[in-house]
């Protein structure tokens, strides 16, 4: 049987080799996903700078109230972040990001974020 402490290390072994390729510049910052079993956040990060640019998550005061009805930690409160993240990244004037998976497998919550700020202007 695989305890949580295995999955999590895995997880961190994968991040590793991912994050050895991937930079987010100002031209194209990077999306960084992360996900309990409650909640999704999602960030854009200019990794030259070290700042964030913009954020999303189930927990923020914007989702709130949809996220407090049951779909916090389901596809539907990813499709919501993925939507609020695309919108308020094309309303600071970010066009293309490169997407960081942050470890996690590409799909279910971690692939509905990503179609859902495509579908809202993000280019990955």
């Amino acid at each position: 049987m695989i305890c949580a402490k295995d999955k999590r290390e895995a997880r961190l072994r994968r991040k590793k080799r991912v994050r050895k390729k991937i930079k987010g510049t100002p031209e194209s910052p990077r999306l960084t996903v992360f996900k309990t079993a409650k909640h999704i956040y999602a960030q854009i990060i200019d990794d030259s700078a070290g700042i964030t640019l913009v954020t999303a998550s189930t927990v923020a005061k914007d989702l709130d109230s949809k996220a407090n009805k049951g779909i916090g930690g389901n596809i539907k409160g990813a499709i919501l972040v993925g939507e609020a993240i695309g919108k308020k990244g094309r309303k600071v004037g970010i066009k293309r990001v490169v997407f960081d998976r942050n470890g996690f497998l590409y799909h279910g919550r971690v692939k509905a974020l990503a179609d859902a700020a495509r579908e809202n202007g993000l280019e990955f």
